[in-house]
């Protein structure tokens, strides 16, 4: 069965949708494409894997790097998913471009490249925020560019990594 539940953050009402064992939803309440995963019939109520994300959301807004990963299942196009996957290897509190990114999938798919635009088409629909850090994906000059979830969200998680700070190349996992 398809549950989902919310979560109160600092930046407001997030709704985390799941099913069985795996996270398959993370939305900021309204944000852009909220919900676009949740076709069919749901149930109010928290799985375990709603539960232990909201533990990671906890850390994450104690401004720790959560020492584990709620299992999560992606469901969309290969392409898409791809480029989110790409996403989960961005370390805490660092920032890629959306041309880097596009290079990154380019050569990950054979392609010879691959165009920027694209590349934020995808992490735009991204289903699971912050925990697969879209936030962290920005313009070729550094610039604050598009986020589902509002740019005062974007720069706020991007300002919470950054006064936590991090190691160069920390990752999930590594440190708590």
């Amino acid at each position: 069965m398809r549950h989902i539940g919310k979560y109160h953050s600092p930046l407001g009402e997030i709704t985390m949708a799941g099913e069985g064992n795996a996270l398959t939803g993370l939305w900021f309440e309204g944000q852009k494409y909220f919900g676009s995963a949740r076709c069919g019939e749901w149930e109010e109520g928290m799985l375990p894997v709603l539960e232990r994300t909201a533990e990671w959301l906890d850390l994450y807004f104690e401004g720790k790097i959560p020492d584990f990963m709620p299992e999560i299942e992606f469901r969309d196009t290969p392409f898409r998913m791809a480029v989110w996957k790409r996403l989960l290897d961005i370390p805490y509190g660092s920032k890629i471009t959306y041309g880097q990114m596009a290079a990154d999938i380019a050569e990950q798919m054979g392609k010879r490249r691959m165009s920027a635009r694209s590349i934020g088409g995808a992490i735009g629909h991204n289903p699971i925020s912050i925990i697969v850090p879209c936030h962290r994906v920005v313009g070729a000059d550094g610039g604050l560019t598009g986020y589902a979830g509002g740019i005062y969200r974007k720069e706020y998680l991007l300002m919470l990594e950054k006064k936590y700070g991090c190691k160069e190349g920390d990752r999930y996992g590594e440190r708590a």
